[in-house]
């Protein structure tokens, strides 16, 4: 069974017994030791997204006191559902924990998309490099994904009024559980204590595109906590 298939099956035991306020890895947290792809694109070469409204805020995630404490605060779609991702304790199933690392970054959360109506998670992944350069952090993130390709990378600006640069990635990766490729996408920025990524991830193509408007909101309302 692939990594793929073999998260997804992971994922079917372990959510059904999480613990309230943890969140266990599901489908598409694998690892890899991939290579960057040979036909990234950066700077002036990258494409811009095709415009995409917002999604309606359902809330907040990342203060103090939130499902999700994290170095940095966002606006969630109506529906979604935060969950705190912490390491699994079961002896039989710490193995797992490895699906918790993706290159150099750590998964801290989970938004899942079921509750409103779509097969798929926001996810938000920490490093706690201080000194780390989030563009990459992100290369590494990517290369470590399931047979990543046609990444191309993008400078942009997020937050209220553009107020923190971040780098951004579109690429596409193979879906073992549908032997198909499929749209992934991410982008990383500097929050005060290391590199954040956050990452859109859905079940195919149509569902990354079908949430869309949840990345747009969380990629729009993002602000540093300060600390």
């Amino acid at each position: 069974m692939g990594r793929g298939a073999a998260v997804a099956a992971a994922a079917a035991v372990l959510l059904a017994g999480c613990a309230s306020g943890t969140a266990e890895p599901s489908a598409g947290a694998g690892t890899g030791s991939g290579a960057a792809s040979p036909s990234a694109k950066t700077g002036a070469e990258a494409s811009a997204s095709p415009s995409v409204a917002a999604a309606a805020k359902g809330g907040t995630v990342g203060a103090a006191g939130s499902a999700c404490p994290l170095p940095v605060t966002f606006d969630v779609a109506a529906g979604w559902k935060p969950k705190k991702v912490e390491p699994i304790g079961d002896p039989d199933l710490e193995e797992l924990n490895d699906l918790l690392e993706q290159g150099t970054v750590t998964m801290a959360c989970e938004i899942d998309a079921k509750p409103a109506g779509n097969i798929g998670f926001l996810r938000v992944w920490t490093d706690d490099a201080k000194g780390a350069a989030p563009r990459a952090v992100l290369e590494s993130f990517v290369a470590a994904d399931d047979s990543p390709s046609s990444a191309v990378y993008r400078d942009v600006r997020v937050g209220r009024g553009g107020a923190l640069p971040a780098t951004e990635v579109t690429y596409t990766v193979v879906s073992e559980l549908l032997d198909e490729p499929k749209k992934a996408r991410a982008l990383a920025l500097a929050t005060p204590r290391g590199p954040l990524v956050l990452e859109l991830g859905g079940m195919d193509s149509e569902e990354h595109d079908a949430m869309l408007p949840a990345y747009e909101l969380a990629k729009g309302s993002l602000a540093a906590t300060g600390g």
